[in-house]
């Protein structure tokens, strides 16, 4: 999902997001890039074909009878005007229930119609932020019963299948029901809350929440047109979609007059086709309403930042505002430069900043590709001078970290030469002729045992060279299968990464072993598969553009890290690579500093 987009073209769709790909270091290598997910971070799923079919639909429900009966008031705005952000909002308000101790989200999404595995994968997401509060349950909202409301915090319905037309309505009725009488604060995503308002009747759902969903649309002037902002906290957002893709942003009708609740508008998105804006999240009740699911083509300065600071209302009311910041060195391999080690070691302590080292204990270069055509293999006992460079480091505020046993896959190109730190280790992908990098699935011979095996014998590698077990794992460019994610999990604390999550996960009916979603955290969480994940999400510095990516200079770091300070606990998380000179490394750490980011220690967390 990023705009450090890592492009990697899935199955024809994506979610984009960012993680550098390889530009060249001092010797030549592509090494830089930790990408996630491709272009969208979705993989395997046609999301052109999905927005189509939304914008279909939608233009059929907007044909037929609203559903408003003869008791319901009639609105004293126009719809049109309301869409276009001329009705009467407020902006402040919600009735919140009582913040629990340890509090709980039931995450509820859709499973029918000819798109219906989408629903489990935007579910994984929305389960990993919540795994930053409490405990977290998700299945399909055909499973709602009567009355489970109440032993959860929170609910998080995400709408991917529209249901109308010829997809009938399969959301229980008791689900609209207990959300329109309930005071548990719910959050939903996507389609189909005006299929609760003709459940509850119209009168009953605008009389309670102040908006009507059943004239509210995702076309304005008779288009969808180009939302490509989103204002929130006074940080204006980014909201970039390929053409084709975008299934909109619904539109809410907010009614005014007597005997309409006032409506929050929390969030607001810009048709630039047009200049309208109009409220992209609302609240009214216990009601939070995002007219989008907001994980498909995400970058780090992305209204994704919205949802993810929202469920802070919703879980933990109470959190003070705090804005933390973390750093780790990326890619040091028993052929890095010991003075460069060295210099960034001095200048980070003269900071008093803590820090991650991500150390890859094997070095190879199969095919010679940097050693003249003679295959090379380095391990850190053979380099005693960045043994000592690493101890160094490690007393002068570092936190050792294992980044894989040699960050390449055996002696093929995987994508680019086979050589430690260009390629990846634990999947497979190839570079398409547009140039941009390909995920194809895990490793041929991937499974636990393989995986652990690697783990094993890098964590002998650390302590033949008399270095401490590492204390975190970041994955080789951010992408393995589940089962290997669950063996790093089981021999670290935590995982400091982005991360892929795939189909199957919650419903144990797999897609395919290429159908994930990928995804990037502003704080720590417990993800689906029951691991720590800590945060990475404003990207790396990268001078050079590569695989379609523009350079990332530290302004564009800074800004990243300016958009998330709207969410109240939140990180900007970022890596560096120790072969580049400290200037720009200094011009980002004081850029983040003086936005007023305190620096931590991952190990802290």
């Amino acid at each position: 999902m990023i705009l450090l987009l890592v492009a990697a073209v899935l199955g024809g769709t994506f979610l984009a997001w960012s993680a550098q790909a390889g530009s060249p270091g001092p010797r030549g290598h592509r090494h830089g890039h930790e990408a996630v997910g491709g272009r969208s971070g979705l993989s395997s799923v046609d999301l052109a074909g999905w927005a189509r079919t939304q914008i279909t639909s939608d233009k059929e429900r907007h044909t037929q009878p609203h559903g408003r009966t003869a008791a319901s008031p009639a609105p004293s705005a126009s719809p049109a005007a309301a869409r276009t952000g001329t009705g009467t909002v407020r902006r402040a308000g919600f009735v919140r229930a009582a913040a629990a101790a340890d509090p709980t989200t039931l995450v509820l999404y859709d499973t029918a119609g000819p798109y219906g595995r989408l629903g489990e994968l935007y579910a994984m997401a929305a389960a990993n932020l919540a795994g930053h509060f409490g405990t977290v349950t998700a299945k399909p909202v055909q499973q709602y019963t009567a009355g489970m409301i109440g032993s959860y915090t929170a609910v998080l319905y995400i709408g991917s299948t529209y249901y109308c037309c010829d997809v009938p309505d399969a959301i229980p009725a008791a689900f609209y029901q207990d959300v329109s009488t309930s005071t548990k604060p719910v959050i939903w995503m996507g389609a189909n809350i005006w299929n609760m308002a003709n459940s509850v009747g119209v009168a009953q759902f605008t009389q309670r929440y102040g908006w009507d969903p059943t004239t509210s649309y995702y076309e304005d002037g008779g288009s969808v047109g180009t939302v490509t902002q989103v204002t929130y906290k006074n940080q204006a957002l980014t909201r970039k979609i390929p053409a084709g893709q975008d299934g909109g942003v619904l539109r809410p009708h907010v009614l005014t007059g007597p005997g309409y609740p006032a409506v929050t508008r929390l969030a607001d998105g810009l048709d630039s086709s047009n200049g309208h804006t109009f409220g992209w999240a609302v609240r009214s009740s216990n009601l939070t309403y995002v007219g989008e699911i907001p994980f498909a083509y995400v970058s780090e300065s992305d209204r994704v930042i919205v949802a993810e600071d929202l469920l802070f209302d919703a879980l933990a009311p109470a959190t003070a505002e705090r804005h933390r910041a973390m750093l780790r060195l990326e890619d040091i391999s028993p052929a890095s430069d010991p003075a460069d080690l060295r210099a960034m070691a001095d200048y980070l302590y003269a900071q008093k900043i803590p820090y991650g080292i991500n150390v890859i204990p094997v070095y190879k270069d199969p095919k010679g590709t940097y050693n003249n055509g003679t295959a090379q293999t380095i391990t850190l006992v053979q380099r005693p001078q960045v043994v000592s460079a690493l101890k160094y480091m490690l007393a002068r505020g570092a936190v050792l970290m294992n980044h894989g046993y040699t960050h390449q896959y055996g002696n093929v190109a995987n994508p680019y030469d086979g050589v430690t730190g260009d390629d990846f280790e634990f999947y497979r992908a190839h570079v398409d002729s547009a140039d941009n990098v390909v995920y194809d699935g895990p490793v041929a011979e991937d499974s636990a045992l393989w995986a652990q095996g690697r783990v094993a014998a890098a964590l002998t590698q650390f302590t033949l060279a008399g270095l401490p077990k590492p204390a975190l794992w970041t994955t080789p460019h951010y992408a393995a299968s589940a089962a290997d994610y669950k063996v790093f999990s089981s021999n670290f604390s935590a995982r400091l990464e982005r991360s892929l999550y795939f189909s199957g996960t919650l419903s144990g009916d797999s897609a395919g072993p290429n159908a994930f979603i990928g995804q990037f955290f502003p704080y720590v969480v417990k993800d689906v598969y029951g691991t720590k994940v800590l945060p990475e999400n404003i990207g790396n510095y990268e001078p050079d553009a590569f695989n379609n990516h523009p350079a990332r200079l530290p302004a564009d770091l800074i800004a990243s890290a300016r958009a998330n300070l709207a969410v109240r606990d939140g990180f900007a998380s970022f890596f560096y690579h120790p072969y580049y000179p400290t200037q720009p490394l200094k011009e980002t750490v004081d850029g983040i500093k003086a936005l007023g980011y305190t620096f931590v220690s991952p190990t802290s967390l």
